[in-house]
C-alpha cells in the first residue's frame, strides 16, 4: 500500500508520544494511551478545519529538538512498514520545529537522518515534502521552498502548503510557488478543503502537480476537465473531510466523481493519529459507499501521482506487483 498524504506532526504513534515526552522531560496531560488520545485525536464535536488544527498542538510542543524529528521520523515509517505501507510521502513544516532554537536546515537534515535509517532497517521507501504555512511569514516560506530544491532527491521530493485554508487565501502564496516553478521543485498545494473552487483554481494556475483533497472542484466542471486535461492528481482524505466538514456525509464525498471522471485521486490518511485512521481504515471505506473500484487501481494511481523519477516509479510499481 501506498500513502503520499500524510502529516508527520498528525500521524505520531501514542508510543512515539510517551518516548519523546520522557526524553525531553515534557510533561503529558495523562501517561496512557485512552487519555492522550483525547488530546491527539480530533473530537467527533469538531466544526471545521480551525478546530481540527488544534489536535496538532501537543505532537508539535514534542517536536522542537533535531533528535525528537529524528525520532518521529524513523518510528513512524516503522510503524508505516507494520501496517504493510512500502511507499509513503511524509510531510511537515520545518519552521514550525524552530521554536527552540534549530534552524530550518537543521530540522531538515534531522529528518533525512531518521528516514534514510529507517528505510535502511525496514528496507521501505519513504521521502520528505516540506510544508510551506498559510499565515506563515514569506521569509519562512521561502527559505523552505529554498532547501527543498537543495535536498530534492536526497530526501525531499516536493513542497507543500498547509494550514488553514480559509483565513489564508492560496492567492497569497503566489510568490512562494513561483519560487518552486523557478527551482524546479514540484509541489502539491492543501486546497478546496476549507475553501472553495477559487483555491483549487488557483493552486491549478500556479502549477501545481497534486491537489490535496480538492473537494470543491467538484463543483466546476470546467475545472475538473482542467484537471484531468492536465494530469493533476487529487490526494482524497475521506474520514478528515468528514470530520473537518469539508464533506457532510460519507456518500457525498467527490472521489466518486472523480474516479468516474478519469480523474488520477489517491486515497490517503492525511492524519492517522488525528483521524484515527489507516490507510486500510481508508479503503474500506469505498465499500461503504458502493465504490467498486479495485486495491490494485487505486495503488496504481498512487504509483502514477508519487514524486518520484522514472526509474523509481517502475522499481515501486514492480513492487507492488509482487505483493
Amino acid at each position: 500500500m501506498i500513502d503520499l498524504h500524510l502529516h508527520l506532526d498528525g500521524s505520531l504513534p501514542i508510543k512515539t508520544v510517551l518516548k519523546l515526552a520522557k526524553l525531553q522531560n515534557i510533561a503529558l496531560p495523562g501517561e496512557d494511551e485512552e487519555t492522550l488520545r483525547k488530546y491527539l485525536a480530533v473530537s467527533p464535536s469538531a466544526k471545521s478545519l480551525n478546530d481540527y488544527l488544534r489536535c496538532f498542538d501537543l505532537p508539535l510542543m514534542l517536536l522542537q529538538s533535531c533528535e525528537a524529528v529524528k525520532i518521529a521520523l524513523y518510528e513512524l515509517i516503522c510503524e508505516l512498514k507494520e501496517q504493510g505501507i512500502i511507499y509513503s510521502e511524509i510531510r511537515f513544516a520545518p519552521q514550525l520545529h524552530t521554536k527552540c532554537g534549530c534552524t530550518q536546515r537543521e530540522i531538515i537534515e534531522a529528518a533525512i537522518t531518521g528516514l534514510d535509517k529507517a528505510q535502511k532497517n525496514f528496507n521501505t521507501k519513504s521521502n520528505l515534502i516540506l510544508c510551506a504555512m498559510r499565515g506563515g511569514s514569506e521569509e519562512d516560506n521561502l527559505l523552505t521552498v529554498s532547501l527543498a530544491a537543495e535536498y530534492l532527491g536526497n530526501g525531499v521530493c516536493a513542497v507543500d502548503l498547509a494550514g488553514a485554508e480559509a483565513l489564508y487565501k492560496t492567492e497569497l502564496y503566489r510568490n512562494v510557488f513561483s519560487l518552486a516553478a523557478r527551482l524546479c521543485v514540484p509541489f502539491t498545494i492543501h486546497a478546496g478543503e476549507a475553501d472553495g473552487v477559487q483555491s483549487v483554481k488557483t493552486a491549478v494556475e500556479f502549477g501545481a502537480r497534486r491537489i490535496g483533497h480538492g473537494v470543491a472542484a467538484v463543483d466546476d466542471d470546467e475545472l475538473l476537465d482542467e484537471i484531468k486535461r492536465k494530469n493533476i492528481s487529487i490526494e482524497c482524505c475521506l474520514t478528515s473531510n468528514l470530520q473537518t466538514k469539508a464533506v457532510s456525509k460519507l456518500e457525498n464525498h467527490p472521489i466518486k466523481d472523480f474516479l468516474r471522471l478519469g480523474i488520477n485521486a489517491t486515497i490517503n490518511t492525511d492524519n492517522m493519529t488525528v483521524s484515527d485512521t489507516t490507510v486500510e481504515k481508508e479503503l474500506s471505506l469505498l465499500s461503504d459507499i458502493a465504490l467498486e473500484i479495485s486495491r490494485k487501481t487505486l495503488m496504481r494511481n498512487a504509483v502514477n501521482a508519487a514524486f518520484l523519477s522514472d526509474n523509481e516509479r517502475e522499481e515501486l510499481m514492480r513492487r507492488m506487483s509482487s505483493l
